[in-house]
């Protein structure tokens, strides 16, 4: 934990909150830490949705499977970045999706019930945590709508120009580097891979976009 305590002040759920109230608060919601490898699943769907887990190092995938194994991408998380606080909030019984880990990761896991009960402690800072909670789950209900206003549209292309146009506004600058791979992104969409390297192929030769591997420019 000290490896990563300096750090903490960089995630949102700490904001406007000082060392000694962060340390506090880690003790009082049950923190532990956990090292993932590659690939491997932090949380399965259909387990208790009680905790809400904060990337350390590396990122995680919100993912959800259909009944024949097609994986959609709902969302990535990376460092300081939170994840499953939503479900963990609105008292579901278990998890409506999984998270997986694409890369080596470690995650720090609180347990999220306990802050929206009362803090038998009575911790001062507890309404912090609770304030900058819900400012978190506005914001990714934001991130949400604009990945509904993305996949909504109805050509591959259209969904593919969708998203690098909201990527260059993101990123202030025509050139970025997305983070997905080619068949994450079109998990991400939810198109085929084939159909959507066969547009990104065509905008090249149209002089709309450049492109190697996962960096992007829109001409």
């Amino acid at each position: 934990m000290e490896n990563y305590f300096s750090q903490l002040e960089k995630c949102s759920l700490f904001h406007n909150m000082e060392e000694k109230e962060i340390l506090t608060t880690l003790n009082c919601l049950d923190s532990r830490i956990v090292n993932y490898p590659k690939d491997s699943f932090v949380f399965h769907e259909g387990q208790p949705a009680e905790d809400l887990g904060i990337v350390l190092s590396g990122s995680v995938q919100i993912i959800k499977e259909d009944f024949e194994g097609n994986r959609t991408i709902l969302g990535r998380m990376e460092k300081f970045q939170l994840f499953g606080e939503a479900f963990a909030c609105a008292d579901l019984p278990t998890l409506p999706v999984s998270v997986i880990a694409p890369e080596c990761s470690t995650i720090l896991f609180l347990n999220c019930r306990r802050i929206s009960a009362t803090c038998s402690r009575s911790c001062s800072f507890h309404q912090q945590i609770i304030l900058n909670l819900l400012k978190i789950i506005a914001s990714k209900n934001l991130a949400f709508q604009q990945k509904i206003e993305i996949t909504s549209r109805r050509t591959t292309r259209e969904k593919l120009l969708a998203y690098l146009n909201i990527q260059a506004e993101q990123n202030h600058s025509r050139s970025f580097t997305i983070p997905f791979n080619r068949q994450e992104l079109a998990d991400y969409l939810e198109v085929e891979r084939s159909a959507m390297s066969a547009e990104i192929g065509k905008l090249k030769k149209e002089g709309i976009l450049t492109c190697t591997r996962s960096d992007f420019t829109l001409l």
